[in-house]
């Protein structure tokens, strides 16, 4: 957990969800992010749901901010680093209340670590791999810090909304690594 301490230290919203799969820990990690495992059906209808509304007001001749965007992603998060086999961290800022996430464009870790908050949002999603018993337990966090009273205020309404579909997209994402691993690589 260096890098999410090292990006997130201080926070209001956490989730975590963990796995065993049998796999080394090198070999969990890097599952992680394989276009495979992360591109979800389940995932992709939930993420196309929370996006209805923005999309259908500009099929209808509205204002959309997401008409000409691509479905929300891991491509949305900026990647904070890998340290080793222990752990991969991604970031993502905005005000993630707002119908188009109101995303902020981060070029790096750097950028996301000197990200002013005021009126924002900062989320920091990590995979940790720790061996356990034959194999790793892979676990996810997901931490969330608001930047000032009237940001928490709507992150909350908010996260109390998505956290079901939040946490089934990250106990899937861990199904999906573990699925991978056992059918691609065989496991150890």
């Amino acid at each position: 957990m260096n890098l999410m301490n090292h990006y997130l230290p201080r926070y209001q919203f956490a989730e975590e969800h963990s796995l065993h799969i049998p796999a080394r820990p090198a070999q969990v990690l890097d599952a992680v992010s394989r276009p495979e495992v992360v591109d979800d059906p389940v995932a992709r209808g939930l993420i196309a749901l929370r996006e209805w509304p923005n999309r259908l007001a500009g099929r209808l001749g509205l204002p959309s901010s997401l008409q000409h965007r691509p479905a929300f992603g891991l491509a949305n998060f900026t990647p904070l680093g890998r340290d080793g086999d222990r752990e991969i961290a991604f970031g993502l800022a905005g005000r993630f209340w707002q119908s188009d996430f109101g995303l902020v464009d981060l070029a790096d870790a750097e950028a996301f670590a000197a990200l002013d908050l005021q009126g924002r949002a900062k989320l920091v999603m990590n995979f940790s791999a720790e061996p356990e018993g034959t194999g790793t337990r892979l676990t996810t966090r997901t931490r969330v810090c608001c930047g000032d009273a009237a940001s928490q205020r709507r992150f909350q309404l908010y996260w109390w909304l998505i956290r079901p579909a939040s946490g089934l997209i990250r106990r899937r994402l861990l199904g999906r690594v573990k699925g991978a691993l056992i059918r691609v690589d065989g496991g150890w």
